[in-house]
């Protein structure tokens, strides 16, 4: 059985090469050596005789396949003569032949790996190192929060904010700091104590702004929120709200904003 012959639609041209090769030749010629070069590639490179040559070619006359005879003679391979009639001569062409053996190896190359791999991994075998998948660490059915985080919340004595938010910060954090949920509660509702309900940040915005770091002396020397407002509006500032640890006032038309964890409560610009 013939074995099968891969056919390639595109054929890499040299233009270097190829121009070099017919500076010489008519604008004809140059036509015909094209034609027939493409002929030659969609046959796979195989031999074809010379009136195979002149049909491709479109000859009506004998001009047109002396023209088409000295371009083959010039530029392909005499397989094959025959004495008695030349259009039953075969052709082939030296770099079409090199060319097509070069891309039918490396495409039978490519598809044997493809099949290796193929079977490999039908069979289960791999040489990669398979990532274990982490066992998730198990939430009660019906409820999407862990079993630390709903501790850390039910033990906080002022919940404000998004519970969803805060446990997907919790998530973040928990088991990287160095801390148990019961010193992260402990911190918490030390540093709301005393502090106005609507000043209470929310437990994802604590979370996230690591605020647990902020040291108890730094803690303790804050003033109350309700002080630091007087103050400011006292020197002329309007207050205008509280966002996160920032309480933001309005002065002469620009806008000013200060961290209430700031001992020094410096004055910043709102950009």
């Amino acid at each position: 059985m013939e074995e099968k012959t891969n056919k390639f639609h595109a054929l890499q041209l040299f233009t270097d090469t190829f121009a070099a090769e017919t500076v010489h030749l008519t604008n004809e010629a140059v036509g015909i050596y094209i034609r027939l070069l493409s002929f030659a590639w969609t046959k796979n490179a195989k031999p074809f005789k010379t009136e195979s040559a002149y049909r491709i070619c479109q000859c009506r006359d004998d001009n047109c396949c002396i023209n088409v005879y000295e371009v083959l003679e010039e530029f392909f391979i005499l397989k094959s003569e025959n004495k008695e009639d030349r259009n039953k001569n075969t052709w082939t062409h030296k770099r079409l032949t090199a060319e097509h053996e070069y891309l039918t190896a490396k495409y039978k190359k490519g598809s044997e790996a493809g099949k290796k791999g193929m079977e490999s991994r039908y069979n289960g075998v791999t040489n990669k190192t398979i990532t274990p998948i982490p066992i998730p660490r198990p939430i009660p059915k019906g409820n999407i929060y862990s079993e630390s985080f709903a501790n850390l919340w039910d033990s906080l004595n002022i919940k404000k904010g998004s519970k969803f938010r805060a446990f997907k910060e919790f998530n973040k954090v928990d088991g990287n700091i160095g801390l148990s949920v019961e010193d992260l509660i402990q911190i918490y509702n030390n540093q709301q104590s005393g502090v106005d309900d609507k000043f209470v940040p929310h437990l994802s915005t604590w979370l996230s702004q690591r605020r647990w770091e902020i040291e108890e002396k730094d803690q303790k020397q804050q003033e109350n929120p309700a002080t630091i407002r007087t103050k400011m509006e006292s020197l002329g500032y309007n207050y205008r709200h509280s966002e996160a640890n920032f309480d933001y006032f309005k002065k002469d038309g620009k806008e000013y904003k200060i961290d209430r964890y700031d001992k020094d409560h410096i004055i910043h610009n709102v950009e």
